[in-house]
């Protein structure tokens, strides 16, 4: 029996170990501009973060990226001229787990541009957590002003025909999530990787 416990209890430290290595280490800390590779049902797209100016944000993007809770996920709300957005959903619209919201990260300076990638949010500014969009036309409604905008953290390197493909699907009310802009037919975001350091 205490053979039994001891083993038990090195299992739970050994998890506990690898939580925080996942957590600190697998995200690359000290590379500045980590690169991710997005491979979706329309093909594939790799961005490149912007750790000088958005660290809390890429930090909390990449830490959802290295548990593999982007694989598997939809691109659940497509506007065309606006915005790609997804990272939050199952292909069954079922909403994956959140960890905890982030400091909203609006004011470093980068803009809601073509190709750049932000982090969706509620109206309140620090509620941010693993859904995220990509800009397909220049928002500057998205930016901050006299209120709090949408924190962009990164762009498209390579792929940029991929979302403005995905910018342009057929999209409908889904009258059983109550959304508008649903995709008729599944865009999905298959695996998403970080890159070793370049």
């Amino acid at each position: 029996m205490k053979a039994v416990h001891i083993k038990f209890l090195t299992l739970f430290f050994f998890c506990l170990s690898f939580a925080g290595w996942t957590k600190n280490v697998a995200i690359d800390p000290n590379n500045i501009y980590p690169r991710v590779k997005l491979e979706t049902s329309m093909g594939v797209i790799i961005v490149e973060l912007d750790r000088v100016k958005a660290p809390i944000t890429v930090d909390n993007f990449l830490t959802y990226v290295v548990t593999g809770e982007y694989n598997n996920t939809v691109f659940h709300r497509i506007i065309p001229d606006f915005i790609v957005q997804g990272g939050g959903y199952d292909p069954q619209f079922i909403a994956k787990k959140a960890n905890d919201d982030i400091v909203n990260e609006s004011g470093n300076g980068l803009k809601n541009e073509t190709g750049t990638i932000a982090m969706a949010k509620e109206n309140r500014p620090h509620t941010a957590n693993r859904q995220f969009f990509f800009n397909v036309a220049d928002n500057k409604s998205l930016d901050p002003g006299k209120r709090w905008g949408y924190a962009v953290f990164g762009s498209i390197v390579e792929g940029e025909e991929v979302i403005e493909a995905m910018a342009q699907v057929e999209t409908d009310y889904n009258s059983e999530m109550a959304w508008s802009d649903v995709p008729v037919k599944p865009v999905l975001l298959k695996k998403a990787t970080l890159l070793p350091a370049q």
